[in-house]
């Protein structure tokens, strides 16, 4: 079995908005292309093309309708991969130490070399995060892209998980939430972040910030507003000398 760190450097982890995602997978497609094309085993798939198609993620998104206690039913999108939990059960039962958490920045990862692919980590993720490549034979799971977020040869801005770097609607957020001043924990702070399944104690350390209820939002915004509003008293430039030009027609501008 293995042993969890006591204390992590840092507890590096996402911050993910489900008011904000929408659902459109850009995060499941450049996941997959970057951790096919990079960090370990390629993730395989089966029978891909054809009518039973199947294949190894590391990130999924799932869409539920969610019925508030007012006002209209929603449509919700649910990222999830895995949490990187400050006690995490996928850790302890491996029997090969393969699975292991990193003291530095909390990160869970896999040695895939001392995979034996007998599952007793998936069995213990109450998150279902992890999944076995049937091509490879080993264990796969979310690694927060740790073969980017600290190449230095790559710029900057990308230096960041792929699924964040790509997310089109900004939902994804990454920083290190064992910092109360980092962004990603004032993020957490302001809109009343929450650890998935709180009762299964593994405290995540990824956390989803809650829908806004949409009625309430739509009641302080006029979306017809910006049309509707004059865009001047009178009209200046070439639009003024038009005005008055056709007041000097026969009738008027009329």
């Amino acid at each position: 079995m293995t042993d969890l760190p006591k204390l992590t450097d840092r507890k590096m982890g996402l911050v993910i908005d489900l008011d904000t995602c929408v659902g459109c997978h850009a995060c499941v497609i450049s996941c997959k292309g970057w951790n096919t094309e990079n960090y370990g085993v390629p993730l395989s798939d089966q029978n891909a093309y054809g009518g039973d198609p199947s294949g190894t993620f590391l990130n999924r998104v799932h869409s539920f309708e969610v019925q508030p206690e007012q006002g209209a039913a929603q449509l919700i999108h649910f990222p999830k991969s895995c949490l990187h939990c400050e006690d995490a059960p996928c850790v302890t039962v491996c029997p090969t130490g393969a699975s292991y958490k990193r003291v530095e920045d909390g990160i869970v990862l896999v040695n895939e070399d001392n995979c034996i692919g007998c599952g007793l980590c998936a069995w213990s993720c109450p998150y279902g995060a992890r999944e076995l490549d049937q091509a490879a034979g080993v264990m796969k799971k979310c690694t927060l892209c740790v073969d980017r977020i600290y190449n230095e040869n790559l710029p900057e801005e990308d230096r960041i998980p792929s699924c964040v770097r790509t997310c089109p609607a900004g939902a994804r957020h990454f920083g290190d939430l064992g910092d109360e001043n980092s962004d990603v924990s004032k993020l957490v702070a302001e809109r009343g972040g929450m650890d998935l399944m709180p009762e299964q104690g593994t405290k995540p350390v990824n956390k989803y910030l809650p829908p806004r209820p949409k009625d309430e939002l739509a009641g302080d915004i006029d979306v017809l507003a910006p049309f509707l509003a004059p865009v001047a008293e009178e009209p200046k430039g070439f639009m003024g000398w038009l005005d008055k030009a056709l007041d000097k027609l026969p009738g008027g501008a009329n």
